[in-house]
């Protein structure tokens, strides 16, 4: 009887230690935060650890765990009609409103793309299958949420390319009629990687002369934008703050542009951004340099971290780092002027905060009107918290809001 005690005891402690995480007083709910980051955190060291052995992809284990909160049939509403399709070659779930008395009125469009570090998720995981359809329900709206390649099985470019030939099928009279949508009202929007994907896909968009039919909005919620400086104001003060830890987003990273995860040490050095590095480097750097693009509030007392030598072969092993489909931050500025008006919700609490931030300033400089909606008690992928048993308070704030701004401006 002692020895189960003891044993009890130790155990106790033990949980309690890998539970309890010193977190700001400013954070949304932090003891909820603390117990539902220890069971991701605890997937993501076992999903390491797989991989390591060489059992799995370095996310395998997590996306087979997040995969037992997909909705496994189409639970259409009263209000909302679930079907799924096909928009060039890719697959996609469509939330259409069904509101009585509305039917036959053009709606609002929204092509909706998930996030997950472009290696997890998909369109029926529980909190975007939910997201979809309150969004379709408030906003009288059709949205197709967008089911792409996921890494391993996919690598950059491939989720921009999916995502990219689903939108410029969607963007046509004949798609949009079918499904009676506004052509003048359609909006992209994605969270996390899928507001990277989002805002690439939007800057293309914008350029190409082959689709007279445009996004009249783009809505980026704590869109990662950049790979080339892992040590903003953002990423030193969140390194080690739930839910997305630094490292993680340099495995992230890696993952995507199909890198070595032995390169993570690398990455978060600033080795692939040395001083010694070139001038197509130098000229990158300029687009992210948070000293000029940050406002001095965000800024506080960090220094830039720019070592001046550097590893050369780095850029060569990943060049996505430098391409502006996987960076949609390094885009030039007359790209930029094209693009419609944009919503960036940031959160303080958040490694990706200042990726956003800087968007916005580059934006704002190219003549773009951007609504920045930021949260000083948020952490990464907090809207996501706005449904089930870990519903935040800052989940469904946020989630209000952004349906706010998309219904007034789209």
């Amino acid at each position: 009887m002692r020895c189960i005690l003891s044993g009890t005891i130790l155990l106790s402690i033990a949980a309690a230690y890998y539970i309890y995480l010193p977190l700001p007083s400013t954070i949304s709910e932090p003891w909820k935060l603390m117990f539902m980051d220890a069971m991701i955190r605890g997937t993501m060291h076992l999903s390491f650890v797989a991989h390591d052995l060489g059992l799995s992809s370095p996310f395998g284990v997590v996306k087979y765990c997040s995969s037992w909160e997909d909705v496994n049939s189409n639970l259409s509403s009263p209000t909302v009609r679930i079907t799924e399709a096909s928009f060039g070659g890719v697959e996609a779930r469509v939330f259409e409103s069904t509101a009585e008395g509305k039917e036959t009125r053009l709606k609002r469009g929204v092509v909706y793309i998930h996030g997950g570090g472009w290696a997890l998720c998909s369109t029926k995981i529980k909190p975007y299958y939910l997201l979809c359809m309150a969004m379709a329900e408030e906003l009288d709206a059709v949205v197709i949420s967008v089911e792409y390649r996921l890494a391993p099985d996919g690598r950059f470019p491939d989720q921009y390319n999916d995502v990219f030939q689903a939108s410029k099928h969607i963007l046509t009279a004949e798609v949009l009629g079918r499904y009676s949508i506004d052509l003048k009202r359609v909006a992209v929007s994605g969270d996390s990687a899928g507001g990277n994907l989002a805002a690439a896909v939007a800057q293309q968009m914008a350029l190409d002369s082959s689709v007279p039919i445009k996004f009249k909005v783009q809505a980026l919620l704590y869109p990662v934008l950049q790979a080339l400086d892992f040590n903003t104001p953002s990423y030193q003060q969140n390194a080690h703050i739930p839910i997305l830890y630094r490292p993680v987003m340099a495995r992230f990273w890696l993952e995507y542009l199909n890198g070595d995860q032995k390169l993570v040490p690398a990455l978060l050095a600033n080795n692939h951004t040395a001083l010694d590095q070139g001038q197509e480097m130098a000229a990158a750097r300029a687009k992210i340099n948070w000293t000029k693009l940050l406002p001095v509030a965000f800024q506080k007392n960090y220094k830039p971290v720019v070592p001046l030598h550097g590893d050369p072969e780095l850029v060569e092993k990943l060049p996505g780092l430098l391409d502006v489909r996987a960076a949609p931050l390094l885009a030039e500025t007359e790209v930029l002027k094209a693009l419609p008006p944009a919503y960036i919700m940031t959160c303080e609490h958040d490694v990706l905060r200042d990726d956003g931030l800087m968007y916005a300033t580059r934006l704002e400089e190219a003549g773009v009107h951007v609504t920045v909606d930021h949260y000083e008690d948020g952490f990464h992928g907090c809207l996501s918290f706005a449904f089930g048993p870990f519903r935040f308070s800052i989940g469904t704030r946020s989630l209000r809001n952004y349906i706010h701004w998309l219904k007034e401006n789209l």
